[in-house]
């Protein structure tokens, strides 16, 4: 694993997906878009009740679904009834998204933990090791990549973190404060930083001496300053003016 010459230092990433009005974030339609412009996918996994990992940002439905309820409560049988937004596509499973995007673009996939356990990692490492394609994980809970680099070391790990000025993640003051820092690379051992846009460029970021990555980039002129100081970004809105690698 060499991370300086990594796609995850070169080829511009799709938040969730290139999605739209017509195509929702973190669906099947928004991964086949972002292969077919040739942009790396970042997406999200959370584990549901029967243990099946699917791909949804949200604790809660509400946002993106006409349902209330957490996510977490649900079986693989409820996603054929749940609706994102107004369309027809309903929210994928990971082996789904594997299976669509076929290592055609790189994932970034985000770990999203909604339980003490490491069920979610142990599923994800253990889909993953039949899969092709190029991939990378990431976190804000350093615990989660801490899992990783113990089980998994050869899957690239990022550390996500910002000032957490809103709800990014849900910790205590305290580890927020010491995230904010990156007081937990030692824990997480990461081999990149993705760090909040608004809040770069940062000391603790350059004090790191690791590749960053900027999330999330809603236009062309943040992505001008990204390209400034940081060696990747994450965006969403737009299409970046850029070279992409197919």
């Amino acid at each position: 694993m060499e991370i300086k010459t990594s796609w995850v230092l070169s080829n511009p990433i799709a938040h969730r997906g290139l999605h739209n009005f017509e195509l929702p974030e973190n669906s099947l339609p928004a991964f086949s878009n972002s292969v077919e412009h040739g942009f790396a996918i970042e997406l999200d996994v959370r584990i549901i009740d029967d243990q099946t990992v699917i791909v949804f940002h949200d604790e809660k439905l509400s946002r993106m679904t006409n349902r209330d309820g957490y996510v977490s409560n649900l079986k693989t049988e409820d996603l054929a009834d749940i609706k994102l937004l107004k369309t027809d596509f309903g929210i994928p499973t990971f082996e789904q998204v594997l299976e669509t995007v076929n290592g055609k673009v790189p994932l970034l996939i985000e770990i999203k933990k909604a339980e003490k356990s490491f069920a979610l990692e142990e599923k994800v490492i253990d889909m993953l090791k039949s899969y092709s394609g190029d991939y990378a994980v990431e976190s804000f809970d350093p615990y989660s990549m801490q899992f990783f680099h113990k089980n998994a070391p050869q899957i690239m790990r990022g550390q996500l973190a910002s000032y957490f000025h809103h709800a990014d993640f849900d910790a205590s003051r305290r580890d927020k404060k010491r995230l904010k820092k990156l007081k937990y690379n030692d824990i997480s051992h990461p081999d990149f930083i993705a760090y909040k846009i608004s809040n770069l460029p940062n000391k603790y970021v350059t004090n790191s001496g690791l590749p960053v990555i900027a999330w999330t980039l809603r236009s062309e002129l943040e992505a001008q300053k990204a390209q400034k100081i940081c060696d990747n970004y994450i965006f969403e809105g737009f299409i970046p003016q850029v070279e992409t690698e197919n």
